[in-house]
Parts: structure tokens; C-alpha cells; sequence
């Protein structure tokens, strides 16, 4: 008897718990309810306790186990079926209760010829001419695009694909499905209207029962990682999120593209500890760095400002036998400039530039002397004379020389970082004899440098300069058209530069000026001319502080 009430105990205890445990946890706090007293009586249980005691079992179980259990049940009418636990289980899963939605449609991720290929031609939907015409229109924009990507924009192609009825995919054949998809998923920018067109196409996807493969899964998780130029927390758990619901839900695991992009989200919003446990699972899954890998633990090592593993993971780049280009020693710049190591990032432009067909030509200029700053700062932007490259100089040399990014990022620093006009304008000099052209974001660097360092008489960052920064603005816009975009942070940093350095009437001069110019439209034109009111009442420091 003792050992079959140890058993009841055993099972009784288990249950009981797995009970509390689950609906108990996590604990919420209940509001009280005041309970009537009942009249007081006394009992003694003296004697019970005495013989539980010496039974080694609790009183409430030495009393059950007296009482006749057919009794007991005959005090509730019925017989029910199945065990409590299977009870609780039944109302745990709303599965199972009748009343819940389907389960469906799920993410499917597959690379099998049979989920790639549907529907063929003979599959898809039978359809009137005049929606045959109208995918026929969708489908020759789509190879416009693949091959002439600046004649049609990926807006007029989605603005087709939303007039088709639903479901949309159905109507595509599996090569369209899949041109589609790649034309959407490589915009020139991403951004967040990109990003929107693209997992608006996976939806549909999904909803029309139809497969991913991995490179299209991977392109959704590069637009959430990388809609905006600084990932933070919220762009790294979006990117967590995709790749959880590939790898859990669709069953496919991430390759070294998913990982590399896993890993560069998690380091530039600064989440190292991230960074290294996606490093460690990459290396315990086996998956062999790429090319971007090895870009990107260059880059990780210069968020963690150690130069050391910057010259480290650029030896092993170079030892792995793949191609070392502007890009990668782009980033080599940038994290030795992020360092303080101004010097060997120098040492590596100027490598850089002795490779270009051009530099033999350059004119060495003392960039010390005013009147040589100030005349550079006029005329870097005009166009100058294209010079005839030989092909095979091209082919051999042109993936080492710097390109706009790396006098982007250089100009920033010496601009923002140590307000270094000599060597801006140097770089600036040497940006227009090597053809690179110029674009918006150095002109944004420049004016951020007016505001930050000038202001006041010593200053090497003048007014005659700054103006003649907005002359080179000018004649860039002229030049270039519509490819040189003037857009909003571009005007609110030229203002805020020039009441800085100069006058409230050169404020509005600038602001009139570039109200001509810019490519700025609805209620962004507003909000620009509320900023200049706040400028030229100073208030504009005030809401930048907030």
C-alpha cells in the first residue's frame, strides 16, 4: 500500500507541476479578491498528524487513501474521456480545438528542379488576349531592364506587375517568376521603397503557394539587414528573424552568402558578441569564406579599432588566393582611418593612385598655400577632357585604382573628423585629374566641415571658400542634370554651413539659389522652408541638440 501511494505521489507531483509550470509562468500579478469569513471553529488533528507522521506521509494523503475511491466517484456523474494531461494539452493547442484559422500558407525555400520550374507555359492560368498583352508588356520590360538597366525603372516594372489580377505569380511562367525576382532584388539603391517592392513579391510568393530559391531568400535578408546605410538593432533582429523562418520553418539552411551577410549586419550595429557566435557557427558548419566574408572581417576589425586584425584578415585575403581590388583596399582605408592611422591609409592611396594610367601626369602642387586650396575648392568640379585609356591598361590596372568611394571616405575624415583643408583639397585636386567623378556626398562632407570647423577669423574654412564650394555645386548640377541629384540633407547642411560662415542674407541668397536646383518634391519642400526660418533664427541648433 505504501509503495502504490509512493507511485500515486510520484505521478501526482509531476503532473501538478507541469500544470503550475504552464499556466503559472511567467507569473502575473492577479488582483486580490476579499473572501467572506466563515465562522471560526477549532479542530485538533492531533492525532491524525501523529499517525501520518509515523507513516512517513502527509495527512491529506493519509485521509484520501482511507476514503473508497468508488465513493468518491460516484460524487460526480459521468466518465470522462482521456487524462487530465490530455485535457490540458487539447486546450494548450488551439489546433486542435476546431475553431482556429489554417495553418497556412508557409515560407517554402527550395532549389529542386520540380519547385523551381512551375508553372511552365502550360501551367499557368488560361488567360484573355488582352491580359496576354498586358503580361506580354511586363515581361519585355523585365528584359529591357536585364539588359539595359537605366532605360526602364524598377518602379514602371512593379507599377505593371500590380495591375495583374490576383493571384499575380500564377500568371507568371517560372523563368519570369524567377527574372523578376532578380530585377528586384539588385536596385541600383536599397532603400526602403526597394525593400518594400521586394518583400511585397515574396508575399506573394508565399500566399500563391510557390517556392523561393536560397539566392531570392537571400536578397530578402540583405534588403532587411541593409534598407539603411547604419544597421542597428532593429535591421539586425530583422535580419535574425528571415533567417530563423528559412532555417526553422523552410528547412533550408543558410549558406556562406546568408552568413555573410548575418555577419556583416551584426558588426556594423555594433553587436560584436553577435558577430563572433555567427562567426564561430559558421566555421562549426564548415562553410568556407568567400570573397564578401573576408571583406567583411575587414571591416569588423576596423569597427573594433584594431589594426592589427585589419593587416591580419587582409593577409589571409590575399593568402586565400582571392581577388584583392579597390573595394577590398577601400575598406582597408576605412578601418585604418577609423584607427587613427592616418598615415598608412595615406601610404595605401597612394599605392593606389601610382597604379592609374593618369598619375604620371599629375602635377605636383603645394597644397599648403592658400591661393591653391581656394582655386581647387572653385574648379574641382568641372568636367574635364575624357582621356583615351589603353584596353589593356584598363583591363590590368583599373580594378586597383581609387574610385569615388575612396576619395568619399578620406575627404570625410580629413573634412569632419580633423578639418584638415589641405589635404581636402588635395584629394579633391587629384579626384578630378584621375576622372573620378564628382558626386553629391563629397559636396554633403564638405559643408559638414564648414559648419564644424569654420565660423570664425583664423579659420582656414572661410567664407570665400565655403562660396566657392557652392560655385562647384552649382557647376556639378549644371554638368551633370538629373544624374547629380540635390536632395534634402545636401540643402539643410549647405544652409546651416553658411550661417555659420557668413550672413542671414547669404542664407536666403543660398537657399534661393538652390531652390532652383534641387530635386526635392511635396512635403519635403515645407519642411525645408520651416528649416530656414529656424536657421536664420538660430533655432536650429536647438532642434539638432534634440
Amino acid at each position: 500500500m505504501a509503495a502504490e501511494n509512493a507511485t500515486f505521489k510520484s505521478t501526482s507531483c509531476m503532473k501538478s507541476s507541469l500544470w503550475l509550470l504552464s499556466t503559472f509562468m511567467p507569473e502575473r500579478r492577479r488582483p486580490s479578491v476579499v473572501q467572506p469569513h466563515l465562522a471560526r471553529r477549532a479542530y485538533s488533528t492531533t492525532p491524525e498528524i501523529a499517525t501520518a507522521a509515523a507513516k512517513g506521509l502527509p495527512y491529506s494523503r493519509l485521509l484520501s487513501s482511507e476514503q473508497d475511491k468508488r465513493h468518491l466517484m460516484s460524487l460526480v456523474g459521468g466518465r470522462g474521456e482521456g487524462s487530465a494531461q490530455e485535457h490540458f494539452d487539447f486546450h494548450r493547442d488551439p489546433y486542435r480545438r476546431g475553431y482556429a484559422q489554417s495553418d497556412g500558407p508557409n515560407l517554402q525555400v527550395s532549389d529542386q528542379k520540380h519547385d523551381v520550374q512551375y508553372p511552365t507555359r502550360e501551367e499557368t492560368f488560361k488567360i484573355s488576349d488582352e491580359l496576354q498583352k498586358h503580361i506580354s508588356k511586363l515581361y519585355a520590360s523585365i528584359s529591357q531592364r536585364l539588359r539595359h538597366p537605366n532605360r526602364i525603372t524598377l518602379e514602371a516594372i512593379y507599377k505593371l506587375y500590380g495591375q495583374l489580377p490576383e493571384p499575380r505569380m500564377l500568371y507568371l511562367t517560372w523563368q519570369w517568376r524567377s527574372r523578376l525576382l532578380k530585377v528586384m532584388g539588385t536596385p541600383p539603391k536599397r532603400d526602403m521603397e526597394s525593400m518594400l517592392r521586394y518583400f511585397a513579391l515574396v508575399a506573394d510568393v508565399k500566399n500563391a503557394g510557390l517556392t523561393l530559391r536560397r539566392t531570392q531568400w537571400n536578397f530578402a535578408l540583405v534588403f532587411a539587414a541593409k534598407y539603411v546605410s547604419r544597421p542597428t538593432a532593429q535591421e539586425m533582429e530583422s535580419a535574425l528573424r528571415l533567417w530563423r523562418e528559412m532555417e526553422k520553418e523552410a528547412k533550408i539552411m543558410g549558406n556562406e552568402v546568408t552568413f555573410n551577410v548575418l555577419f556583416d549586419v551584426a558588426a556594423k550595429a555594433g553587436n560584436f558578441t553577435l558577430a563572433d557566435m555567427i562567426y564561430e557557427e559558421m566555421e562549426s558548419r564548415g562553410i568556407e569564406f568567400n570573397r564578401f566574408h573576408h571583406v567583411s572581417l575587414i571591416y569588423y576589425f576596423g569597427l573594433r579599432l584594431d589594426s592589427s586584425g585589419i593587416r591580419a584578415a587582409y593577409k589571409e585575403m590575399v593568402d586565400s588566393g582571392e581577388t584583392i581590388d579597390t573595394v577590398v583596399l577601400n575598406c582597408v582605408i576605412s578601418g585604418l582611418l577609423r584607427c587613427g592611422e592616418e598615415a598608412a591609409a595615406d601610404d595605401t592611396y597612394q599605392q593606389m593612385k601610382n597604379v592609374h594610367t593618369l598619375a604620371s601626369d599629375m602635377p605636383q602642387r603645394d597644397y599648403t598655400l592658400n591661393k591653391v586650396v581656394t582655386r581647387v575648392l572653385m574648379m574641382f568640379s568641372k568636367v574635364v577632357k575624357q582621356h583615351p585609356q589603353p584596353k589593356e591598361a584598363l583591363q590590368t590596372n583599373i580594378q586597383l585604382v581609387p574610385n569615388l568611394h575612396t576619395y568619399k571616405l578620406l575627404i570625410q575624415h580629413y573634412a569632419i573628423r580633423v578639418g584638415n583643408l589641405a589635404k581636402v583639397a588635395q584629394y579633391l585636386d587629384e579626384m578630378k585629374h584621375l576622372n573620378v567623378s564628382v558626386h553629391p556626398t563629397i559636396f554633403l562632407a564638405l559643408f559638414k566641415g564648414f559648419y564644424l570647423h569654420g565660423g570664425y577669423p583664423s579659420s582656414d574654412w572661410s567664407e570665400q571658400r565655403l562660396n566657392g564650394v557652392l560655385t562647384s555645386l552649382f557647376q556639378a548640377k549644371n554638368s551633370h542634370g538629373k544624374a547629380f541629384r540635390i536632395e534634402q540633407w545636401l540643402v539643410i547642411w549647405a544652409l546651416r554651413s553658411t550661417k555659420k560662415c557668413s550672413s542671414n542674407e547669404a542664407v536666403l541668397e543660398t537657399f534661393d539659389a538652390l531652390s532652383q536646383l534641387w530635386d526635392i518634391k511635396g512635403e519635403r519642400q515645407q519642411f525645408l522652408h520651416d528649416l530656414v526660418e529656424n536657421i536664420l533664427q538660430d533655432r536650429d541648433s536647438k532642434s539638432m541638440a534634440k
